[in-house]
């Protein structure tokens, strides 16, 4: 049965430490020294956001952490949870010239940690906003992509307002990854700079078509980056027993709450092989599953899960069940086992009998439902960006959504 945690607040505190502890300013200055300040920078390149990075690891380099945090934020004002919840074996660190040559790519990741928290610490603010334009904007949408492109219309003089549903702003940079990557501190810590720039957001503020309607009428522009809806579902049988959750709602209590208030099954099945599956998978763990399995329909090749979500996952003990599918689930009163169609991993087709894993709690990691057509027909001047139009992406792309809509509002604006 689901139940409260079973682990103490220490070994959950534990649990949830910081997966890359922060570098301390000789470890930071021996890893800014491996750098070789390549004149096309292909980790810039490589970064949505294109921050500088050869000259932030420059600053770095000598003592100059608050003028690194400033190349990194002019860019990037989410640099921070960047710093923490980037793939940056994709992104920068992949395209590292180290990592072709030595095989191991400077930590760019824990480096840009390093210099956004020297900023952080000190509470440096390093932008103020531009001559007033007397243009007003909404944003629909509090999340990474909404925030940015707040914070950048301020910088160009512009008054911009941020409607949020939530009661808590970020989106899912502040309740959708789990803890022990982002937490909710200081997720929410990153959030004050665009505050204190003068961004006006309006926390509990459901937008739909009719309201949208109007904020078009009061305002000069709109720009919406509403995310995405709830998590998908299966239409199975038994899709509605007890102890049958979806991801996002798993996540967000070890967020809004004690981590010691959190529920977790003893055996626990994740539905998908995503990045949030593993997030799911991986916080089922470490607040004391006994066995965690995740079901998907395709193979390792197939998930669209990142190689080190993988690996964490199976450092932390998850079992992955490959080329199987939901078919039914068993129980009564609660969710008992999950029954799987195994998958022919060539054709993809149903191959051989179906077989029941015994559970407790099965979480569907199915990926998020578009909710941009509940807001009707847009019109001239609203503009769109963020989860809601890539339908789910990196914190680091929604920033650069929302400074590029920044560009396109201010452009529109000055028509």
């Amino acid at each position: 049965m689901i139940e409260k945690t079973r682990l103490g607040a220490e070994e959950l505190a534990q649990n949830f430490s910081d997966l890359h502890p922060a570098l301390t300013r000789d470890e930071a200055v021996a890893a800014a020294a491996r750098c070789l300040y390549c004149y096309d920078a292909p980790c810039t390149r490589a970064c949505p956001t294109g921050i500088d990075v050869p000259s932030f690891i420059r600053d770095i380099l000598h003592d100059n952490p608050l003028g690194a945090a400033e190349t990194i934020f002019e860019e990037n004002i989410f640099g921070g949870s960047c710093a923490r919840a980037c793939p940056t074996e994709v992104l920068c660190e992949g395209a590292c010239v180290d990592r072709t040559l030595l095989k191991e790519p400077v930590e760019i990741g824990r480096l840009q940690r390093f210099a956004t928290d020297a900023a952080a610490a000190r509470a440096v603010r390093f932008f103020e906003p531009g001559p007033d334009t007397g243009k007003r904007v909404a944003i629909v949408g509090g999340g990474p992509a909404g925030l940015t492109c707040g914070f950048e219309l301020r910088k160009m003089g512009h008054a911009a307002a941020v409607f949020e549903a939530r009661e808590v702003a970020g989106g899912l940079n502040t309740l959708g990854l789990s803890p022990y990557k982002v937490t909710t501190e200081f997720a929410l810590s990153e959030i004050e700079p665009i505050e204190e720039m003068g961004v006006d957001i309006r926390l509990g503020e459901h937008v739909d078509a009719e309201r949208l309607a109007t904020l078009r009428s009061e305002y000069d522009a709109v720009f919406v980056a509403v995310g995405l809806g709830q998590t998908r579902t299966l239409d199975l049988p038994g899709a509605g027993l007890p102890g049958i959750v979806e991801a996002l709602d798993f996540i967000f209590p070890a967020h809004l709450g004690p981590l010691t208030e959190c529920r977790v099954g003893r055996h626990v099945v994740v539905v998908g092989a995503g990045n949030t599956a593993i997030d799911v998978a991986t916080q089922a763990v470490r607040l004391g599953a006994e066995t965690v399995t995740i079901a998907y329909r395709r193979g390792p090749g197939q998930m669209s899960a990142f190689a080190y979500e993988y690996e964490l996952a199976k450092q932390d003990g998850v079992v992955f069940d490959w080329f199987v599918r939901p078919a039914a689930f068993e129980g009564n009163a609660h969710v008992e086992g999950i029954r799987l169609q195994p998958v022919d991993p060539e054709s993809f087709s149903d191959a051989g009998s179906t077989r029941v894993l015994p559970c407790d709690m099965v979480i569907m990691a199915l990926g998020q439902e578009a909710i941009l057509d509940q807001l009707g027909r847009l019109g001239q001047g609203v503009f769109v960006g963020g989860d809601c139009e890539s339908g789910g992406a990196e914190i680091v792309d929604a920033v650069q959504d929302g400074k590029n809509a920044a560009q396109a509002i201010d452009a529109y604006l000055k028509a």
